[in-house]
């Protein structure tokens, strides 16, 4: 009985060092480096892509900067990784990157067997269907026979299939690796219409060289909540992630944004303002942060509508409106608990 219990102890001593090691992981690791690592993706406009001098912009790119300026104060602490839909995962998996901010679908299966857990989500989606004008098809139920390219490893093949098995409808799939490859094999002709998340339909089309020849259909065939992954276990980073993305959706809701969060800070007389800008109490102890990581979050990438305006709103070549991603109080779903 004794030597159970001496051996039961020892287990669970040991588990609470291994969990003790996983949860300081990531952030020391970060600390230690001076930057973060962030994986996105190969180049899709407005989500996160390099122009030719390599520069990154987007709203994934910019999660990736947030969570910079929360850990350094320094939104510019990051280096980019473009990954494939196939390499994304085993890169975050294996440590290559510290967090995963790429266009990617927070799902059962990936939530539960891949080792990872999903933060927040930065832009809720749908997987649509583009078609050339001239093709003549006005609904996606008007494609029976037609010929779709899609990526591989990605949710879209997946709703692809489903989409036309439940419609009974006949189609042939090209499926391959790369995004670009898939809208090349479109614009060349190789197959009828292109499918992927709504959003990144209209990324795409902005890069064509005629993109009044082709229409998003109407259709909205699946639920796709896109934010940034980390590792499995290492919940001091997740949570780090999480509400670097929340301080901006909870600054929108305060009426803070870049412009104005200085003035904010040293005049407000509201509680949750003072708390979330640092000015009272210190909310960023218990996430290893100084006290003010949300007010550098706010000054150097800005709020929540300020991200998406910049990079993937009516205003940007991908011309997105704000639709479900509203905030809750505009009658959307984007929805932060409150920092207190």
């Amino acid at each position: 009985m004794r030597s159970n219990l001496t051996k039961l102890m020892s287990i669970s001593l040991a588990a609470v060092a291994v969990s003790s090691t996983v949860n300081a992981g990531t952030l020391e690791d970060v600390k230690a480096k001076g930057f973060i690592q962030c994986g996105v993706s190969q180049g899709v406009p407005g989500f996160s892509n390099a122009d030719d001098a390599g520069n990154w912009t987007g709203i994934d790119v910019d999660g990736c900067r947030a969570t910079a300026a929360a850990v350094f104060g320094d939104a510019q602490k990051v280096k980019f990784t473009p990954l494939s839909s196939k390499e994304r995962f085993a890169a975050l998996s294996s440590g290559e990157i510290d967090m995963l901010s790429r266009n990617t679908t927070w799902t059962f299966s990936r939530d539960a067997s891949l080792g990872l857990d999903f933060t927040a989500v930065n832009f809720y989606d749908g997987q649509g269907f583009m078609a050339r004008k001239d093709l003549g098809v006005e609904s996606a139920l008007d494609l029976d026979g037609a010929t779709v390219c899609t990526q591989q490893g990605t949710t879209t093949e997946l709703n692809m299939a489903d989409f036309f098995r439940k419609n009974e409808l006949d189609y042939v799939p090209v499926v391959v690796q790369k995004i670009d490859e898939a809208v090349g094999a479109y614009v060349s002709g190789r197959c009828d219409v292109f499918t992927t998340d709504k959003s990144g339909l209209a990324s795409q089309r902005s890069k064509l060289a005629n993109p009044d020849e082709h229409m998003i259909l109407p259709e909205t065939i699946s639920k796709e909540p896109l934010g940034p992954v980390v590792r499995h276990g290492d919940n001091q980073w997740k949570d780090v992630v999480t509400w670097a993305i929340y301080a901006q959706i909870n600054a929108e809701e305060m009426g803070i944004s870049s412009t104005n969060v200085a003035k904010i800070k040293s005049e407000s007389k509201d509680p949750s303002i003072l708390r979330l800008l640092g000015a009272e109490g210190n909310m960023g102890a218990s996430l290893g942060l100084s006290a003010d990581w949300a007010y550098d979050v706010i000054a150097q990438v800005g709020n929540y509508e300020e991200v998406f305006e910049r990079n993937i709103g009516p205003k940007t070549p991908v011309g997105l409106p704000r639709g479900v991603n509203k905030l809750w109080t505009d009658g959307g779903v984007m929805y932060a608990p409150p920092i207190r």
